[in-house]
Parts: structure tokens; C-alpha cells; sequence
């Protein structure tokens, strides 16, 4: 039985029958990050994943490519485990059921439940999914779940697990732990699903009719139904019946997809009552990813995403990074390319690549290239240290539930305290007065949240953070040292780095994307035809244009009226009653954010906005626009239309002059 310092996670074992698409790529990805973090914090970790390698889904694929299906397996897995390796996925163990040890150890599980007088023969007549490899009761037939076209109708003789013996067991079980499957939610369905009776379990097909799988000891007429064979590698994959497997179970967090969480919460947990071995700790059964236009991801509607292309243009972290931090897990999400991207630039390029960057640079220029002294702490720094705790607890109590979006929130709210307190302390207006003390305080906190960032971002995106740590002159075991010390201690200060300590600058982490990369550009174009197909105008009659009248002249006095400020874009939506105006949330170094009204919505998508620098005319009386109060206006460029918004690369606050 495992112990509370040994964590198992395990994703889904994929079909070969298909290539690793986003589905896949996501799930995998929260498991690789999930098991990193607990090694971080100094567990024991295995993490399992593999591919499904049997059934008629598989015998189908192998003759339409003129291939046994062995070696069709054999050519799919190469594609899987080089998208994982590209994704940086670090599993333990990568089962495939085809292994030798797994088939062996199948048979071994069939065995003994045969003996126990758990599986049995019968005869059956029903209908037949080919393509779920499931029978269909008549009820969801008459009720609409299941289209006849896509059924088979068949009576054959099969063996049968007694699956509904263990109704109430289960029922029982599921009660009396909350946690047991997450979300919420979809415990609630699993319960809804076990109110009506639960069938027993049919776990063969006649090797007459598909002979691709594992084959019955106790009938060699027979293979074993995929799914029986399939999900005990859950166990045969930490060594069940005859290694260390009792090292590692139950499972810490089986992860699924929403639409395989019953197979795993009926059919395996009711498997486990029979074997009498205890449930995994959770089921954790996540959303789907969902295209622009509001579907499901899918090859059959050609709006799959090209998880690797997005890992060699935007880069492998950062797509790891969007993929946990755009949703909760559990919860379904939508994905653009034009979303992917304002994702980047507002988090990646200016929160964390700004931040480290002006502090590692400032730095540089001002101080040596060396870690300064922390010295002179004052009110400020003890506010930052409290967040840095604060920060840490959010960060762990949410990667311990899974709720990576809400560890990334938690972390981000100190990156962005420390690009506010860059811009509030000011260290070039300090650099120039010549007051190095305070300079050295406000410069070693800045690098000391990047450090913590570095820390605590190891598990999402582990060469960018490893990259981060080395600019720091750090390495990644002082790091971890460093995080199994704050979680265990419930607290952390911004004193952790060596003074005197040699940085580097080197290139920007996340160097900001101004347009679209080619590749991708090509992508988000037909994305946006499926979202909003263009509407097609009669050309209207050109008019010749009346040459424009010269500018009225204005003093200098007039104009040093004007307070022009920079500022950042926190938030825009669209304008509740009208369609051209955006309006938007913006920092100009203020208590807090300016509305601002705009009339840019034909040009930006409000997304795209945000993180983004503009020009704010902040001495401009409030007015109020289709209802809605305006406290400030944007500069940009263009007459009639806008062509772009005005910007500077400067701290927000700054005056522009």
C-alpha cells in the first residue's frame, strides 16, 4: 500500500488507431505536469501512460493498410512517443498491451475470477457498436441515445463479468467519498447512471468474428473484450500481480476524458471489487477541447489542432503553459489560435518576460551583473514577502486538487506585484539620484519573485524554467531543495538567493509575437472562415476625396496641456449596445485601472488587446459613450479607420512627452 510521500498518476492508455491529437496532448500534458510538481516537493512519483492495442478498431485500421495488426501497432507507437517526447512528457512507464507481462498478467486476472465463479457464459442478442466495441441495451436504443444505423444487430455466445453484483458496493463507495471523481459534477452523472440497474459486463468476443486481442485461458475460442483488457493496466503497469505494484497502489489520480469516465468508474472500480484491491484515490475526468466556432475537436469535422506545430512556433513551454492556464481542468474549453497568442504575449512576453527581463537587466547595467545585497527592507518588501507566502500556499493547496489554472493565477498575481512594484519604485529614477542602497533593496526583490516564478514553474514548463534559473546563476536541484523546504515550512521569503551571486541576461524568455507566425497564419485564417464567414459586399461607387484642410495651429502652451500617460491594457470586452466600441480596463499607474471607451472594435478582437502598451490621453474629462463612462482616450493612428493604437516600450506611468 502506498504511503502519503508516493504519488501514481496515470492518463488514458490511446488507440492506435489514430495519430495524438489535442484531446490527448492535454491530458497527457496535465499528468506530466502533475507528477513533476510532486517531485518537486521530493515524492516518489510514477507516471503511466501507454497505448490500447487491441480490438476490432485496431483489426480494421491493419487490413485497410495491408498490415497484420502487430505491426500496425508497432508503426502507430513510434508517433506517440515521439509527440510526447517532443512535449517534453516525462512518464515512468510506457505500457503497451501488447506487452508480453500484460498479457500474461490479463490472463492471470481471468483466471481467478473464472475459479471465483465471477465470469460466466451465456447467450446474448443485442445490438453492437462497432466503432465503441460495446453492446447496446434496447432502452438506449428506444430512447435515442444510439442511432441504429451506427448499431449491429448480433446473438452469439460470450462470457459475462458480474458487474452488477457490485451495484450497491459501489453506489456505497462512491457516497461516502466526495473526492473519489471530480468535478463534482460528474459524480453526480456516475450516481444518476447507477440509480437503474446495472447489467453484468460482457467481456469476450468470438475469435470467429475478431480475433485481435488477449485470448481466454479458459476458452482459447475466445479473445478478451477490449475494455477488460485495456483497463488493467492500471495495475500490470506498476507490476500487478507479481512486483512491487503494492509500492504504488491505489492510483493517486486516474485522468480521463468526460467521455470514458463511466467505463473507468463502473467497470474498473466494480473490476477492483473483485479482485478486492481498493479504488484509486480520484477519477479525474476533464473537458474537451472545443474549435472557435463552438464544436468538438474532431478529425471527421477537419478542425483538429496541430498540437506540434504550435510547440515549433510558439514554442514547447509555452504551449504546455496555454493549455493549463486557459481553463480549469474539468471544464470544457475553447481554442484559437488568436486566443493562443494574446494567452503569450499578456502572461509570457509582458508579465513574466518583462518583469525578468527589466530586473535582470537593470541589474546588469546599474549593479555589476551580480546579486545585490538585501538590505534596507522596508514596508514595501515585507508586503511582497507576505504575497510571496501567500502565493506559495494558493499555488500548492491548487496543485494538489489539480486546479493548475488556479496555481498560475496564484503565481501571476506575484508576477505582476513585482512588475508594478518596478514601476512604483522606479529604480532608474533611483539609479540617477545616486541612491544605490535603495537600488540594490528594490533590484534584489525583482529577482528574487523570478526565482520563486523560476521554482514554482519547473513542472509547467521545464526549459524555460530551467533557463530562467540559469540566467539566476541557480540550478535545478538548488531549486527544488529550495521548494521541498517553502511547502514544507508553509512560507517563504524573498531572501534566497546568494549575494554576490553572477546573472545573465542572454535573450528575452519570451520574445513578444507582433503577428501571427506564418504556419500558423494560414490556420487561423480557415479558422476564422469557420467561426464568421465573410459577407460579401456590392464595391461602392468612390467619391473623389476633397483635399484635407490643413491643421489649425496650436501654442505649446495648448499642448502642454495635455498629460499624455503610458498605459496597459488589463481587460477589454465589447460595448454592451454598441458594436464599434470596446471598452476597456486600463493601468496608468494609478490606484487602479482607467475605463476607457474606444471605437476600435472593427480592428481588435478585445482579446488581442490585452497586456498590450498604448498611449492614454489621461486629462481628458469623462464623458459618457451609449451609456457606458469613458475616463480617458487612446491614442492611434489613421483617419476615418483605425490603422493601429499608438505604443511605447515604457514603464506603465510613465509620462509621454
Amino acid at each position: 500500500m502506498r504511503d502519503d510521500r508516493t504519488f501514481y498518476i496515470t492518463t488514458p492508455i490511446y488507440y492506435v488507431n489514430g495519430l495524438p491529437h489535442i484531446g490527448h496532448a492535454y491530458t497527457t500534458i496535465a499528468a506530466d505536469v502533475a507528477s513533476r510538481y510532486m517531485r518537486l516537493k521530493g515524492h516518489r512519483v510514477r507516471f503511466l501512460t501507454g497505448t490500447d492495442e487491441h480490438g476490432q478498431k485496431v483489426m480494421e485500421k491493419a487490413t485497410a493498410r495491408g498490415m497484420s495488426p502487430k505491426e500496425h501497432c508497432d508503426d502507430m507507437v513510434v508517433h506517440w512517443k515521439a509527440m510526447w517526447e517532443k512535449l517534453d512528457i516525462r512518464y515512468d512507464h510506457f505500457i503497451r498491451t501488447t506487452d508480453p507481462s500484460h498479457m500474461s498478467a490479463v490472463q492471470s486476472v481471468l483466471t481467478r475470477l473464472w475459479d471465483e465463479g465471477l465470469i460466466y457464459k451465456a447467450e446474448y442478442t443485442g445490438w453492437y457498436s462497432v466503432r465503441e466495441e460495446i453492446f447496446v441495451t434496447d432502452k438506449d436504443v428506444e430512447s435515442g441515445a444510439w442511432d441504429k444505423a451506427d448499431l449491429q444487430q448480433i446473438t452469439e455466445s460470450n462470457y459475462f463479468f458480474r458487474m452488477g453484483s457490485y451495484q450497491r458496493q459501489l453506489i456505497d463507495a462512491i457516497e461516502a467519498r466526495p473526492d473519489f471523481i471530480q468535478p463534482s459534477s460528474r459524480r453526480n452523472e456516475v450516481l444518476g447512471f447507477l440509480r437503474k440497474d446495472l447489467d453484468d459486463l460482457c467481456i469476450s468476443r468470438p475469435k470467429a468474428r475478431m480475433s485481435w486481442g488477449i485470448e481466454l485461458p479458459f476458452d482459447p475460442d475466445f479473445v478478451t473484450y477490449v475494455w477488460f483488457d485495456a483497463l488493467l493496466n492500471y495495475l500490470t503497469g506498476v507490476g500487478y500481480p507479481d512486483g512491487d505494484w503494492e509500492t504504488w497502489w491505489p492510483a493517486s489520480y486516474h485522468l480521463v476524458g468526460k467521455d470514458i469516465l463511466t467505463t473507468h468508474s463502473v467497470y474498473w472500480s466494480t473490476m477492483l471489487m473483485a479482485l478486492g484491491l481498493p479504488l484509486a484515490g480520484t477519477l479525474y475526468a476533464h473537458g474537451w477541447w472545443k474549435s472557435a466556432d463552438g464544436e468538438k475537436m474532431s478529425k471527421s469535422l477537419g478542425n483538429t489542432i496541430d498540437v506540434g506545430l504550435l510547440a515549433d512556433e510558439f514554442g514547447v513551454d509555452a504551449t504546455r503553459f496555454f493549455f493549463l492556464r486557459e481553463i480549469g481542468f474539468g471544464a470544457d474549453g475553447t481554442f484559437s489560435y488568436q486566443g493562443f497568442m494574446t494567452r503569450y504575449n499578456a502572461d509570457l512576453a509582458n508579465d513574466l518576460g518583462n518583469m525578468v527581463h527589466r530586473g535582470l537587466s537593470m541589474t546588469s547595467n546599474w549593479l555589476g551583473g551580480v546579486v545585490p545585497p538585501r538590505t534596507g527592507a522596508g514596508p514595501d518588501e515585507a508586503a511582497l514577502d507576505a504575497l510571496a507566502t501567500q502565493t506559495l500556499q494558493a499555488f500548492d493547496e491548487a496543485m494538489g486538487g489539480l486546479q493548475f489554472h488556479k496555481a498560475l493565477e496564484a503565481l501571476w498575481e506575484l508576477v505582476k506585484a513585482g512588475n508594478k512594484y518596478i514601476d512604483t519604485q522606479a529604480p532608474w529614477a533611483l539609479n540617477k539620484a545616486g541612491d544605490t542602497q535603495r537600488l540594490t533593496t528594490v533590484l534584489r526583490a525583482v529577482l528574487e519573485i523570478a526565482y520563486l516564478a523560476a521554482t514554482l514553474l519547473q513542472p509547467f514548463m521545464p526549459s524555460k524554467a530551467a533557463e530562467l534559473l540559469e540566467k539566476l546563476g541557480r540550478t535545478e536541484d538548488q531549486a527544488v531543495a529550495r521548494c521541498c523546504e517553502a511547502v514544507e515550512a508553509g512560507a517563504v521569503t524573498l531572501n534566497a538567493l546568494p549575494e554576490g551571486g553572477a546573472i545573465t541576461v542572454g535573450e528575452a524568455l519570451f520574445p513578444r509575437f507582433r503577428e501571427m507566425p506564418e504556419r500558423v497564419a494560414a490556420l487561423f485564417a480557415t479558422e476564422e472562415a469557420v467561426v464568421k464567414a465573410p459577407k460579401v459586399k456590392e464595391p461602392k461607387k468612390k467619391k473623389t476625396p476633397k483635399a484635407p484642410a490643413p491643421p489649425a495651429e496650436i501654442s505649446y502652451e495648448d499642448f502642454a496641456k495635455v498629460a499624455l500617460k503610458v498605459g496597459e491594457v488589463k481587460a477589454a470586452e465589447r460595448h454592451p449596445s454598441a458594436d464599434r466600441l470596446l471598452v476597456l480596463q486600463v493601468d496608468i499607474g494609478e490606484e487602479k485601472p482607467r475605463q476607457i471607451v474606444a471605437g476600435i472594435a472593427a480592428k481588435f478582437a478585445p482579446q488581442a488587446l490585452i497586456g498590450r502598451r498604448v498611449v492614454v490621453v489621461a486629462n481628458l474629462a469623462p464623458a459618457q459613450l451609449r451609456g457606458v463612462e469613458s475616463q480617458g482616450m487612446l491614442l492611434a493612428a489613421g483617419g476615418a479607420e483605425v490603422i493601429d493604437l499608438v505604443g511605447v516600450d515604457a514603464p506603465v506611468g510613465e509620462p509621454v512627452r
